[in-house]
């Protein structure tokens, strides 16, 4: 711990020592020795890293051997982003340039890491996998770490000296642990409820969950006495330690003055307060047969600190976590919760407020020594009265992490003030979770958003302490987070929030055709009178709200959202009348692989969009794939161009191009389809069904070759069908397929068995076309097929095609 803050003190004087950079010939050498040396502890660092590497005619400026990393170093100033001109003429980026000094490295000297910097920031790049012929760099977004934020990042970069770590947080490590600890306890509690055969235990269990957390927060961040919580539950035998965990849970919400009726060992626990133990929960009955939930406590407490120290769980993170894997089926099968990493979060918070607080800062602390106190304390206040709304908050990580971010802004505005002579309060601390505001459906993700708040507010005041040498007092809990349990689509914002300056947040994905009835039912709602809502995704409900929400104001917005809120349908549906409303984009995330760390990552592509309706001067950024491009003005479809929407039509623009459908919709329960398996054992004993046999022909049978078969019987007479055994069985099991549903268009269909649920085969050869490819294709294959081959509606068919529809659908910028 204490070495932990010798080296983020270093890292803070180092970035302040860098703080207006230096020349890239000059100054970078003695740079990273600095940073190596004082900031990442290396003894020797001129005999970790080689500097001016000799490559194929030229020199890389500096190269790390133990680690494989490459570093390309510019002056400071340089945007990392844009194309330089080289020595031969050729314009590339700091990275692409790097990656042309790595394709000459032998391959034993491949880099892992690629490391851009210009001594403001480092962008770190990722090498996932290195093609030695022809190299091929297949990398994420880089991680952008800011010099100003060294002190806080500076972990991160222990890839430079260490070969096995990477550029995740420690504290990402440290909370994925933390879960694993609560899980066990968790179960261990619901062994006991379900064996004492309680019924409706959950928002108990829950409830006990998020207040031990705290516990053995407090116990190791020395809110309580050393050990504390713990030592007192150990006291006791295995029959008493449930009664002596709720004695805790009362006395925590009693103040001081008010204990008569306990005894000494709990008198001297602090009062809580803050709303966390005001409700008496029912813990389950003491089981002699049933593992001992106090023991899990005991347990794991006494274990984990060999594994990692509690008060240095990162709160959105783990707040992130703990949701997922308590309220796993309800949030992310219906609501379509997903974690939500740090570096996500600011790339939707740092352009939306968090860049322009950093820039003034930076012009507070260059003013004279006269007018910078009075500079400060403005600022101060200013991010002070800043109030948010996450109006799909979850666990509040977006809130958490927003709210961190500024109280560690307010802490450097302290640290200058300090360093100019100005004489503080006895609280300086202005910044409050008062400030933050939530909406959201789980009343369990309410409860731990609250509690990562309150985690989080004791973690910065431990920062400030440390910062300006100052104690504060942290209990009892002061401030409240106004977090509302309830459908954010039903309600006004306004009356839970009213005057807030930014609306944040990550909205469930769920897609167009997979809402649940109450989410058509939401869509209906928001988007009453509006034509084609039946294509627009779930999160396009938050855009709308949020856009009636900052009419005639100047508030703004930013969302991270599925893709598709960004082309197709919904661009024409939603953003045209967005757009109608007064609404423009500020800034946009195009499309980005949605990474997390969660063991349950969301396989989707995402988009940000910042957007409002008050005038902006700023410059309109587009971020896309770590490039960034200044844009006259940013277009529905996230590029910078006039706002042009391309809507749907049920008709070709040109009267000779033929009309493209879905293919055939079998709906039979998979009584029609004949598997390869069974294809010959079917033929054998039905011989005479052979004529009615066709190949089927789906995008994975298409794109993959595999085969499969159904009985086509379209026209076939059912005395016919009768004749044929095997075949009048699966007719007949199609029948009750058809009979069971809840839809009443699918129940008629059981008065035709033998057909399937909806027929567009085409009499002649048609152009297929898969509905669904890879993204890693450059080209979707696309092929002439006979009528004799049915294709399943995972195709588009397209009848009476010919070479020239063929070779435009096949071209690339039709692929574009």
């Amino acid at each position: 711990m204490q070495a932990t803050e010798s080296l983020k003190i270093n890292a803070k004087i180092f970035a302040d020592k860098w703080y207006n950079g230096g020349e890239e010939i000059g100054d970078y050498q003695i740079f990273w020795l600095t940073l190596l040396r004082d900031v990442l502890n290396v003894k020797n660092p001129e005999e970790l890293i080689k500097f001016q590497k000799p490559v194929d005619g030229k020199h890389i400026d500096a190269y790390i051997a133990k680690t494989k990393t490459l570093i390309e170093h510019k002056s400071f100033g340089v945007d990392l982003t844009k194309k330089l001109l080289q020595s031969d003429g050729k314009l590339l980026t700091p990275f692409e340039q790097a990656k042309r000094y790595a394709k000459s490295l032998p391959p034993n000297e491949k880099p892992r890491w690629i490391v851009t910097c210009n001594f403001s920031e480092f962008r770190i790049y990722e090498i996932k996998s290195n093609l030695f012929d022809n190299f091929s760099a297949d990398v994420n977004e880089p991680v952008v770490i800011k010099l100003r934020d060294l002190r806080y990042q500076f972990p991160r970069l222990k890839f430079l000296i260490d070969p096995t770590a990477d550029t995740k947080p420690p504290a990402e490590k440290i909370s994925k642990d933390a879960i694993e600890i609560i899980i066990k306890i968790y179960t261990a509690f619901e062994k006991n409820y379900l064996k004492n055969k309680t019924a409706d235990y959950k928002d108990a269990l829950n409830k006990i969950c998020t207040r031990l957390i705290f516990c053995l927060y407090a116990d190791d961040a020395q809110l309580f006495n050393a050990n504390q919580f713990f030592n007192y539950l150990q006291s006791f035998s295995d029959d008493k330690r449930l009664e002596a965990l709720q004695n805790i849970f009362d006395v925590l919400n009693t103040p001081e003055s008010q204990r008569q009726n306990f005894d000494d060992a709990l008198k001297n626990f602090p009062y809580v307060n803050g709303g966390l133990f005001n409700e008496k929960i029912s813990l389950p009955d003491y089981n002699k047969n049933v593992t001992n939930p106090t023991m899990s406590i005991g347990a794991f407490k006494a274990t984990s600190t060999k594994k990692f120290s509690w008060h240095e769980i990162d709160p959105p993170i783990f707040g992130a976590m703990y949701e997922s894997t308590f309220s796993r089926e309800n949030r992310q099968r219906i609501g379509g919760m997903y974690y939500t990493s740090v570096d996500n979060i600011h790339k939707v918070i740092d352009p939306l407020f968090l860049d322009d607080l950093r820039d003034d800062l930076d012009s507070a602390k260059r003013m004279q020594k006269k007018n910078r106190p009075q500079a400060l304390i403005a600022l101060q206040n200013k991010i002070s009265s800043i109030k948010f709304l996450d109006p799909a908050c979850g666990s509040g990580n977006f809130l958490t992490e927003t709210y961190r971010s500024l109280r560690r802004l307010e802490n450097e505005i302290l640290e200058e003030l300090r360093g100019l002579n100005v004489k503080l309060p006895e609280n300086p601390v202005k910044v409050s979770i008062n400030q933050f505001y939530g909406i959201e459906i789980d009343s369990f993700a309410v409860a731990v958003a609250q509690t990562a708040l309150w985690i989080a507010e004791n973690q910065m005041l431990q920062e400030t302490e440390s910062a300006i040498a100052i104690n504060l007092q942290a209990l009892p809990l002061k401030n409240y987070a106004t977090i509302r349990c309830a459908n954010a689509l039903r309600v006004d914002w306004k009356t839970i929030a009213p005057n807030v300056n930014y609306i944040i947040g990550n909205p469930p994905f769920v897609g167009a055709r997979m809402k649940s009835v109450e989410q058509t039912k939401d869509i209906n709602l928001i988007f009453d009178g509006w034509k084609n809502i039946g294509n627009l995704d779930y999160v396009s409900c938050w855009f709308k709200k949020a856009a009636d929400f900052i009419k005639d104001t100047s508030t703004r917005c930013a969302f991270v959202a599925t893709n598709s809120v960004c082309q197709g349908d919904s661009v024409g549906t939603l953003w045209k009348n967005l757009f109608a409303q007064g609404i423009h984009i500020d800034f946009a995330h195009k499309t980005f692989k949605w990474l997390s760390d969660s063991d349950n990552m969301a396989h989707v592509h995402c988009v940000i969009v910042g957007f409002s309706v008050a005038p902006n001067d700023k410059p309109k950024i587009i971020f896309d794939s770590g490039k960034i491009s200044i844009a006259k003005n940013i277009n529905a479809y996230l590029v910078d161009g006039e706002n042009i929407f391309v809507e749907s039509r049920s008709q070709p623009l040109q009267d000779f191009v033929p009309p493209m459908h879905f293919g055939n919709m079998l709906n039979d329960g998979g009584n029609l389809i004949i598997a390869t398996d069974d294809i010959d054992y079917f033929l054998q004993h039905e011989p005479s069904a052979k004529e009615y046999i066709k190949r089927l022909i789906g995008a994975d049978e298409f794109i993959n070759g595999k085969l499969r078969y159904c009985l086509w019987l379209v026209n076939v007479p059912m005395s016919e069908i009768k004749k044929m055994p095997l075949v009048s069985e699966r007719v007949e099991a199609v029948k009750k397929y058809r009979l069971a549903s809840k839809r009443g268009v699918t129940r008629k269909l059981a008065s035709i068995p033998w057909l399937f649920a909806e027929i567009r085969q085409p009499t002649t050869n048609y152009i297929l076309i898969p509905r669904v490819s890879s993204e890693n294709r450059y080209y979707v294959p696309i092929d002439f097929l006979s009528p004799n081959f049915i294709a399943t509606d995972r195709v588009h068919m397209i009848p009476n095609a010919e070479l020239y529809h063929f070779g435009v659908l096949t071209s690339s910028i039709h692929m574009a």
